[in-house]
């Protein structure tokens, strides 16, 4: 039997969960093959609402990895009845979050639709429900993670790219749908995710409860959600300034080059998922593991050959997913996996610092996206400043993320 804290179940479990994204992550890349065939500005659109979306569930970023951390360490009954208690307390108390956004968005309608030169309401709607799902899965995929059922993991990857895929196929292809079409086939991909995950941890979120303490509870989960949620704003928020602020008839050409970093996020991602129950659990046990370290080695091997090599044929994936007016944004190529490149190194070590539950270097992740939100809202005179002010910010926030994994507490476990 394999002892799942071994160096090759890591690899194995590692190489799985790269397999299963990657495959995931080919569908929904494939998606904007079939949405780019929308008129220029409705992909322009449909890229920044996927963004929108991924900033939606930023308020429950925290609680994915707040369960897979406590799931981890659910060791005794009384923890795994309490874990079942708060996750139907929460799945609550998101949806009351939720309708409070949608709330906002009903009163700041006309504004949001002029800022993102939004037509069709409809699109702006079917984003917000697709919100609710966004705030969710999280908390299901959380449970999924911290008892390293890596398994099922993989597989709501590719239900969630296959779903998404087929139905924006379908609807954008073959009934002619344009960005508000696009985004329900986002939803009902995500939908077939959701199910699958709690069906997977129904075992979990429906069993029997127990009291658990609120107040202890929340002192973890905001600086996990801002701590976590700095980094999905560093890879969603360019979108929205250059949808904002950028001609319409070429913004579609940002869409597509950058694309291509944020697919080396996604690309590297599985490391994390794998590192962070396994140093979770490490931590509750006051035990050392070298874990941090091989995942950190991966990411940059993988994620650094990608960045090579989208930099010495910086057409071949524009050409896997888009027509062939989109090589001419193969200049953008490089600069994005670049930009990105520091920001997957630094996902790395942020689950690492959150997964140990050392937050000192929360605020200053925070700062540097705020930062980096003033910055890029001034300076975007071009697709290039954009993604340099971005590559900037991404060194930075590496650069915090660093420096507090290095100053560790003497004697702390790594």
């Amino acid at each position: 039997m394999i002892n799942k804290d071994s160096k090759f179940a890591f690899f194995r479990q590692s190489a799985w969960l790269m397999i299963a994204i990657t495959a995931g992550g080919a569908f929904a890349f494939a998606v904007h093959k079939v949405a780019s065939l929308m008129p220029g500005d409705e992909y322009s659109l449909f890229n920044t609402l996927l963004s929108v979306f991924n900033l939606f569930g930023i308020p429950s970023v925290g609680l994915g990895t707040v369960f897979a951390q406590q799931a981890a360490a659910a060791v005794t009954e009384e923890q795994r009845r309490q874990l079942a208690a708060l996750a139907r307390a929460v799945l609550r108390v998101t949806f009351v979050i939720w309708l409070v956004l949608a709330g906002a968005t009903l009163v700041f309608q006309n504004q949001i639709l002029a800022t993102l030169n939004i037509s069709n309401p409809a699109a702006l709607w079917i984003t917000v429900v697709v919100g609710l799902v966004s705030l969710w899965l999280p908390v299901m995929m959380g449970l999924l993670q911290g008892t390293q059922n890596f398994l099922w993991i993989g597989w709501v990857a590719i239900f969630n790219g296959v779903g998404r895929f087929l139905a924006i196929f379908i609807i954008v292809k073959w009934l002619g749908g344009w960005a508000a079409g696009a985004m329900f086939g986002t939803l009902l991909g995500a939908l077939v995710a959701l199910g699958v995950a709690a069906w997977q941890t129904r075992a979990l979120w429906l069993g029997p409860g127990a009291a658990f303490e609120w107040r202890e509870w929340l002192l973890i989960v905001g600086p996990l959600t801002a701590g976590l949620g700095a980094s999905i704003f560093m890879q969603n928020f360019d979108m929205i300034v250059v949808r904002s602020f950028f001609p319409q008839n070429n913004t579609e050409l940002y869409a597509a080059g950058m694309k291509i970093g944020y697919g080396l996020i996604m690309f590297t991602s599985p490391m994390t998922a794998v590192m962070f129950p396994k140093i979770a659990r490490s931590a509750a046990l006051a035990e050392k593991t070298s874990v941090l370290w091989q995942a950190l080695g991966v990411t940059a091997l993988v994620g650094g050959g990608t960045a090579l090599g989208c930099t010495l044929f910086p057409e071949l994936p524009l050409k896997f997913v888009y027509r062939a007016k989109f090589l001419e944004i193969q200049w953008l190529v490089p600069w994005s996996v670049w930009a990105m490149l520091p920001l997957a190194l630094a996902n790395v070590l942020l689950n690492n610092l959150m997964a140990r539950r050392r937050f000192a270097a929360v605020p200053w992740l925070a700062l540097v996206a705020a930062g980096y939100g003033a910055a890029l809202w001034v300076w975007h005179g071009d697709f290039l400043q954009v993604a340099q002010v971005l590559g900037v910010f991404n060194l930075l926030f590496l650069g915090v993320c660093v420096w507090f994994t290095w100053r560790r507490a003497p004697g702390t476990p790594t």
